[in-house]
Formats: structure tokens, C-alpha cells, sequence
């Protein structure tokens, strides 16, 4: 059965739009799926599912989210085969670059070139961090950490105009682990 792995924007940070995991955990396996874990408190759920794709699968979740939860969350999803792509098509790998520095921006759409070259043109203003879209994916490299850069989720969101949510380096790779089980 095929793995995929839900990503929910903004959830349980600074107090707001708190999902506990076990709540999380039950909507999923309601859609239905099975094999349904959690990655920490920031809305990471691996799970199998004959559900259909990920779009259709991310549309559900949030539809729960908001009829169960009240709450209105985004929800990107990958399959364990994208995930493993992301995971090994990371141009910040190299050159030494500190791998707890790094970080994806999972796109929920592919943005339109228009935006893309937008963002491409003011995004070297924030050196020294570096940003690279690749499909569906911004990847990202912020020397001084993601707290501090100007390529956040919102920047990646307003330019680009479309969804997003951001992962670290380490969950990125955690979650790739748990979706090979």
C-alpha cells in the first residue's frame, strides 16, 4: 500500500492552532489509512493509504481538520517516493554547508515562471542565505538559522503564490526513515 506523508502548516506553535498528535492521529486513520504515525508536535504524519493522491489526500485531511477541529490548517503531502527524492536532490549537501542549517519549503503547487523569476530576482538580497526551487521544493541553507532569515514560509508564500510549510533538515530525513518502515 502506498506511504504518504502529511505536512500541516502552522499547528501547535507559539500556542496557536493546537492539534494534539492522538486527535491528529485519529483523523487520519478516518480517511481511512493505516499504519498512521507522528514525527513531534508540528503536524508530521506517516501513513499508508489506498486513498488516492496526495492532493486529493491533503484535501481530506484539512476538510477533517476544519469539520472535527475547527480549525482552518494547510496540509501539503508527499509520497515516500517524493520524499526520497527531496531527500536525496538537496543542492546544500555539498560544500560543507552545516546540515542543521538546512531546511525545505514544500510547495502544495507548482508556482507559475512568472512568480518564480520574482522570486529568484530579490531572493540574493538575503545573503548570506541561499534558496533553490527545484519542482515543488525550495530548498534552503541559512547560516545563521531559520529564525533569522528573510527566505521564511511567508516570503516563500507571498512570492510565489502558493501554500507552503517548512521542514528541517532533520525531520525531512526522519520522516523519509519512518516512511521506509
Amino acid at each position: 500500500m502506498p506511504v504518504y506523508i502529511a505536512m500541516l502548516r502552522g499547528i501547535n506553535v507559539t500556542g496557536h492552532n493546537k492539534v494534539p498528535m492522538k486527535d491528529l492521529r485519529a483523523l487520519v486513520e478516518a480517511l481511512p489509512a493505516d499504519d498512521v504515525g507522528t514525527y513531534v508536535q508540528s503536524g508530521n504524519v506517516v501513513f499508508e493509504s489506498r486513498g488516492g493522491d496526495a492532493a486529493r489526500i491533503a484535501h481530506d485531511i484539512e476538510a477533517r481538520i476544519q469539520a472535527q477541529l475547527g480549525l482552518d490548517v494547510a496540509v501539503v503531502v508527499r509520497t515516500s517516493d517524493e520524499l526520497d527524492q527531496v531527500r536525496s536532490g538537496n543542492p546544500f549537501l555539498t560544500g560543507g554547508r552545516d546540515h542543521a542549517r538546512l531546511y525545505v519549503t514544500f510547495l502544495a503547487a507548482l508556482p507559475g515562471p512568472d512568480r518564480v523569476r520574482a522570486m529568484e530576482a530579490v531572493a540574493p538580497a538575503a545573503a548570506p542565505d541561499e534558496c533553490r526551487l527545484l519542482g515543488h521544493h525550495v530548498y534552503l541553507h541559512c547560516p545563521d538559522g531559520y529564525g533569522r532569515t528573510k527566505l521564511n514560509n511567508a516570503f516563500f508564500e507571498r512570492k510565489l503564490a502558493v501554500t507552503a510549510t517548512t521542514r528541517n533538515w532533520r525531520t525531512v530525513t526522519n520522516l523519509a526513515e519512518m516512511a521506509r518502515r
